[in-house]
């Protein structure tokens, strides 16, 4: 019998998916899934890289990004400290839980409430409180374990590091996109508040389902600021995205795989409202394997708190949305979901 604690569940020692993680078809299979589109790879050391960015913003909202510095052994070390935060005990997870009004800590993804059933992972978010805090609080014996507490700390101080220096050159070369004559970054005056922009760090486990048709990873939702860098783990799939439907054919979840040397980036709401709708934020969800535990490190980038980020309005354009500053979005969010964009478009009629 699988031991629940503060309604969560030990995922990995269930031999069925229990009524409160089962999901109905409906939502499991609201879209077919396909395996031949091919999702855009952008190699950002190529001149044309902004123009490259801009078409796979605007066909896709999610592209491969290569070239993009960070050796593979970070990548790699984090995935693995990743894998041994989550396989610790349950109780122990529940000491960094995710604290009221807090993004930080343990705990489900705050769009669990918008949805009947809970899905079947585990996140952990690293934004705001120290490292060094949180590992004291999932390795607290320092005796035994100052060792793996300070190695976390280092590993995922570097990666964050890392992620910060990739997703800043995306959006200045997106920014050049947006721009039309390449003037984009010189339009935003928070560009050079590099300092202040606001960075998580998502880290979520997906083990094992006995039942993997009968429950969902994480369900599907676009993200909320400019950018998200994804690296997955191993050469397992999960990730999907659903295709853009321009009319003629019909939406289809598309698999994300993992790309040796690449990583993924995906359009956020901001992003689309910066651009005036040129981009679109992509709708992904996660689904589950029966047999491989698959980890994933989810690196969100978004605007200084108090700025509000409104459309980049090209010549004879009129602007979509009104501006926002990303906390206020977020509590649109939090009310309405899917249909926060559309509560901040602006009428014209």
């Amino acid at each position: 019998m699988p031991s629940l604690s503060h309604d969560h569940l030990e995922l990995e020692s269930c031999s069925h998916v229990p009524e409160t993680y089962r999901w109905p078809p409906s939502h499991r299979h609201d879209y077919p899934t396909t395996s031949t589109a091919n999702i855009p790879v952008v190699d950002i050391s190529l001149p044309e890289a902004a123009s490259l960015i801009d078409s796979a913003c605007r066909s896709w909202g999610v592209f491969y990004v290569t070239s993009h510095g960070i050796p593979s052994h970070l990548l790699q070390a984090a995935e693995t400290q990743t894998h041994r935060l989550f396989s610790l005990p349950l109780h122990r997870k529940l000491l960094a839980s995710r604290r009221p009004g807090s993004i930080s800590g343990f705990g489900r993804p705050p769009l669990s409430a918008f949805f009947p059933k809970l899905m079947w992972s585990e996140g952990f978010t690293l934004a705001g409180n120290p490292l060094n805090e949180v590992a004291s609080t999932l390795w607290p014996e320092p005796d035994h374990d100052h060792d793996s507490r300070s190695h976390f700390c280092e590993l995922m101080d570097d990666y964050k590091k890392s992620m910060r220096d990739l997703a800043r050159k995306l959006l200045r070369l997106t920014l050049a996109s947006i721009g039309g004559h390449g003037d984009g970054e010189e339009r935003v005056g928070w560009i050079g508040l590099k300092d202040q922009m606001i960075e998580a760090l998502q880290l979520n486990s997906y083990p094992p389902c006995p039942e993997p048709e009968k429950a969902i990873g994480m369900a599907t939702h676009t993200d909320s600021g400019f950018l998200t860098i994804l690296h997955q783990s191993g050469n397992m799939e999960g990730l999907q995205v659903l295709q853009p439907n321009d009319g003629s054919d019909p939406f289809q979840w598309v698999p994300i795989r993992p790309m040796a040397g690449a990583l993924v980036v995906h359009v956020g709401d901001l992003l689309q409202i910066l651009s005036n709708g040129r981009f679109k934020s992509v709708r992904h969800r996660a689904v589950v394997s029966q047999s491989e535990h698959r980890v994933s490190m989810a690196y969100f980038y978004g605007p200084p708190s108090d700025v509000k980020v409104g459309p980049m309005v090209l010549p004879g354009q009129c602007p979509i949305y009104r501006p926002t500053t990303w906390p206020e979005y977020l509590e649109i969010r939090a009310r309405l979901f899917d249909g926060s964009l559309e509560s901040i478009k602006i009428s014209h009629t």
